[in-house]
């Protein structure tokens, strides 16, 4: 993916009031601590990428966000107040994994309603179109794909003017030419002042689109930065392996922390910053790689690491 020039730099628009605010905010599930005395900021202007692999704590850090989850200790604030006022007033559209869409239902119906709910709301083709949803605005919803569904919720999370969007793993199941028109909008969201955050958890995409990048593991903050600054800090591994079978770039696309993909014929070729989260991924897929070599960087005389775990079957 190549990388886009930025609209805007955080700290362009550090001397305004934060558009969100973490402070000392910790959350846990039982045993499981899922957001661990969280402090950041997010700006007016921002696009800001919450970067991490699953379980990392980005759903949850936006489930805090948007007032779906209490936190334990610390405080959450939303344009100067709670969650859930700041949504009441139309300030915040969201994008999230959890939740269903009403099936029984027209695309066109559905993201009318979200127009007729939203204090600030655009007209219904508008947001139609936007989405890329014109073509099946009169498709049912139980009838989409994958992609098509969330092309929807990207719909009903910009259904009106919002200041802020959150966008939780967003292109999930889009393809590639979905996912550069998905960006597209959003790229015009920022160059309209909003401020965007959107959890993912390739690096790819957040260099491409992002102009500060917050990198989560166990819930807590260990870095913060452009995405220039991220991958310099953590430097980029080959992985090379072969599969059995072919299996396209569709599953692997969903490891985290890719910088570039590439697949010829069984031979799969990856650079990765956080090798070994990409490699727990990738057995979590249910693959099993054979001729496993995880690499340094490009640079000369780099050393290379063979693996020879194997997977219990």
């Amino acid at each position: 993916m190549t990388t886009t020039a930025r609209t805007f730099t955080g700290d362009r628009h550090r001397t305004a009031p934060p558009v969100v605010s973490f402070t000392d905010v910790s959350k846990s599930f039982g045993e499981v601590r899922a957001v661990s005395e969280l402090d950041l900021q997010l700006h007016p202007g921002e696009t800001v990428a919450l970067l991490g692999p699953n379980g990392a704590g980005k759903s949850s850090t936006l489930d805090l966000l948007l007032g779906l989850r209490t936190p334990d200790s610390g405080r959450v604030e939303v344009f100067g107040t709670t969650p859930q006022q700041a949504i009441a007033r139309g300030k915040v559209g969201a994008m999230l994994q959890s939740g269903g869409l009403m099936e029984d239902v027209k695309v066109r119906e559905l993201v009318r309603l979200a127009c007729d709910l939203h204090p600030h709301a655009y007209p219904v083709e508008q947001v139609l179109e936007h989405a890329d949803l014109t073509d099946i605005a009169d498709r049912m919803v139980n009838k989409l794909s994958g992609g098509q569904e969330q092309r929807v919720r990207f719909a009903l999370a910009t259904a009106g003017a919002n200041e802020l969007v959150v966008l939780d793993e967003p292109t999930t199941g889009m393809d590639v030419s979905a996912r550069q028109a998905f960006w597209g909008v959003m790229r015009a969201q920022a160059r309209a002042g909003r401020a965007i955050l959107f959890a993912t958890h390739y690096l790819e995409e957040a260099d491409a689109i992002a102009d500060r990048v917050i990198v989560l593991h166990r819930g807590r903050v260990i870095a913060d930065g452009s995405a220039a600054e991220i991958k310099a800090k953590a430097g980029a591994r080959r992985i090379v392996f072969d599969l059995d079978e072919y299996i396209g770039e569709g599953a692997l696309r969903e490891l985290p922390f890719l910088s570039s993909l590439e697949v010829s014929g069984r031979t799969v070729r990856i650079q990765s910053h956080d090798a070994d989260a990409t490699v727990h991924a990738l057995y979590g897929l249910g693959l099993y790689p054979r001729n496993l070599e995880v690499a340094g960087g490009p640079r000369p005389g780099a050393g290379v690491h063979r693996h020879h775990r194997r997977r219990d079957r």
